[in-house]
């Protein structure tokens, strides 16, 4: 198979890339993390710098972005509200535009999915999408480096994610999984049910990789599953609805009962992090044998900068 070109490309949601393209940067992500583990620090992003604009509070995105682009000669730029004018008192058109003309690249952590497509759309450098409320791509490219870590390739796995289907991670779960062809469960109670237009758009994508995706209020269903993943009850911005979704949700944490309904003694757990233990996962299941969270979180730095390396330098080299 060709090497997909990906040089000069965001990555605002995993919609607007291929099968193949996905299946490069796991491969890439795979590649770097060898690299890494045998102490290799090429440097190549040696005269290049990168602004990362942060709305939002974090700890993975933000270390695995500066770590993954200094390791390798870049220039990491941290940029918070507080530090520059964007939506503010200057324009995102005219902040991207800016940016465009001083960095070889722009990362956004925020609220809004139209803020990082105003960025890609006008600062003509590539763009990354570090979390919005719509979708979390990085995190899903870590998500299934981590599950084929523990089973090889994903096709034909199924993955269950326990919570609330609405949010970006589920929604960025839905959308690698469908076009991976891995099997995809959303266990979550109807008033949180997946958005009706991504779903379908995800069944087309499905039908054409193989997947399967399905939507129930039902635990049993995480039967079968080689995956279990989960993520916090409330969601940054939506601190005020804690006690709606903590009522809503609670039948739903991720125990060892319910670790144990998929019926696989290796079945794993999985979680974006940061976790509140005793809420949606107990201690037992996120600190046990079974969770592979710690390796995802260390995944995020590798599948990032694999996604760096192919958007700002072709790959490696």
């Amino acid at each position: 198979m060709k090497t997909p070109n990906l040089q000069g490309r965001s990555l605002l949601t995993l919609l607007d890339y291929s099968p193949e393209e996905i299946r490069y940067l796991l491969d890439l992500a795979k590649q770097v993390k060898e690299e890494a583990r045998a102490g290799k620090k090429p440097m190549r992003f040696s005269g290049l710098s990168l602004a990362l604009l942060f709305e939002k509070r974090s700890t993975r995105t933000r270390c695995a972005f500066e770590t993954a682009f200094g390791e390798e000669g870049g220039h990491p730029v941290f940029l918070s509200t507080a530090d520059i004018q964007l939506g503010a008192k200057e324009s995102v058109e005219d902040t991207a535009r800016v940016l465009g003309r001083m960095f070889s690249a722009i990362q956004f952590r925020g609220f809004k999915q139209s803020t990082v497509e105003a960025l890609a759309a006008h600062s003509g450098v590539p763009v990354y999408n570090g979390l919005t409320d719509s979708f979390h791509p990085t995190q899903a490219l870590a998500d299934i480096m981590t599950l084929e870590e523990s089973f090889g390739p994903g096709k034909g796995l199924t993955l269950c994610f326990v919570g609330d289907g609405r949010n970006n991670v589920a929604r960025s779960l839905m959308v690698i999984c469908s076009k991976l062809g891995i099997h995809f469960t959303v266990i979550t109670p109807a008033a949180l049910n997946p958005d009706p237009a991504l779903f379908e758009r995800c069944g087309v994508l499905a039908s054409e990789s193989g997947a399967r995706l399905h939507v129930t209020n039902d635990t049993a269903a995480v039967s079968g599953a080689r995956a279990v993943y989960t993520d916090v009850w409330t969601s940054m911005g939506e601190e005020d609805k804690k006690a709606e979704r903590t009522a809503l949700l609670s039948p739903y944490q991720v125990n060892a009962a319910l670790m144990a309904k998929t019926g696989k003694s290796d079945a794993i757990f999985l979680h974006c992090l940061p976790a509140v233990k005793g809420e949606e996962v107990t201690a037992e299941v996120i600190d046990g044998p079974q969770s592979r969270a710690w390796d995802e979180a260390e995944n995020r730095k590798h599948t990032i900068k694999a996604l760096m390396l192919a958007t700002l330098t072709g790959g490696v080299r």
